[in-house]
């Protein structure tokens, strides 16, 4: 097996937004913000080679939306998903598997693109399996009022037309220690309904993708909950037990939403659980 980070793109979010209760005088200290109140974001993708399956974690924005659309999310810097599954000798039609942690736009946005005569969309990569959980597609198709501009029509539908969308095989507990990509799942849902996390096994080493749940450094202390979570309560204390386990057994928690840090690790202090270590992922792995 071999993992490679892959870089979507970088964007920008309202820090009050992302930190919720949380004063802008404490959160402005990890994350700063710009004069506009904006921080600093990235979707960071995850590729798992693994025998004969390229398994992809999550596929950022995409490119597909209006430029109204992008003019929210102040985008920045030069990375693109193509760009970076480049530069490990990869193509998108390579991928054998995406596996979206959840259906948030800037989470499987670029699993859909326009087609050739942009009259309508396709699947981004077309010799891949899309894999969801069934929970998590009936939340996401049918929205509530405060998720709805997350969850967008083209994103979706053009996964189960095209015959390529799959549900991973849920148990009755939160985690699955091996799902269907050999990789373990633990189930959230204080962000979303059913976010699934991935819990991968590599080098000796516990690599967990933690997506909304944990979307930067700075969102390690407990109250430290986005703005976005439909049940931050849940959150609060789906969070706890995470970062209790994660210390416990020396977890790397790699952030998807990070701009500036790509792995950390956690230890407990008289303040409660807290950072220990930044690591690039290139000085950890071989």
């Amino acid at each position: 097996m071999k993992l490679y980070p892959i870089e979507a793109g970088n964007f920008k979010l309202d820090g009050g937004a992302m930190f919720g209760v949380v004063p802008k005088s404490i959160w402005n200290r990890t994350n700063p913000a710009d004069a506009n109140n904006m921080i600093d974001l990235t979707a960071r993708c995850l590729l798992i080679e693994n025998g004969d399956r390229l398994i992809l974690i999550d596929t950022g924005m995409g490119t597909k939306q209006s430029e109204k659309f992008f003019s929210y999310y102040y985008q920045w810097g030069d990375h693109s998903l193509d760009r970076s599954l480049k530069k490990y000798g990869f193509h998108r039609d390579d991928i054998t598997d995406v596996f979206m942690t959840h259906l948030h736009f800037d989470h499987c946005g670029g699993s859909v693109q326009w087609n050739k005569d942009r009259t309508g969309y396709e699947p981004a990569f077309k010799n891949a399996i899309f894999w969801t959980n069934e929970a998590h597609w009936e939340w996401a198709t049918k929205p509530n009022e405060r998720e709805k501009a997350s969850f967008l029509t083209e994103n979706l539908l053009p996964m189960k037309e095209s015959g390529q969308l799959r549900f991973i095989t849920r148990n009755e507990n939160n985690f699955i220690e091996k799902s269907e990509l050999d990789f373990g799942i633990l189930f959230v849902d204080g962000h979303t309904d059913k976010q699934m996390l991935p819990h991968i096994t590599y080098q000796n080493k516990t690599l967990v993708f933690v997506a909304d749940l944990l979307p930067t450094a700075g969102h390690i202390p407990l109250p430290y909950v986005m703005g976005y979570d439909t049940r931050p309560l849940l959150t609060l204390s789906e969070k706890a037990q995470f970062l209790e386990t994660a210390v416990k057994n020396d977890y790397y928690l790699f952030m998807e939403h990070d701009a500036h840090n790509q792995i950390c690790t956690l230890q407990t202090t008289e303040k409660g659980v807290r950072l220990k270590e930044i690591h690039t992922f290139d000085h950890l792995f071989d």
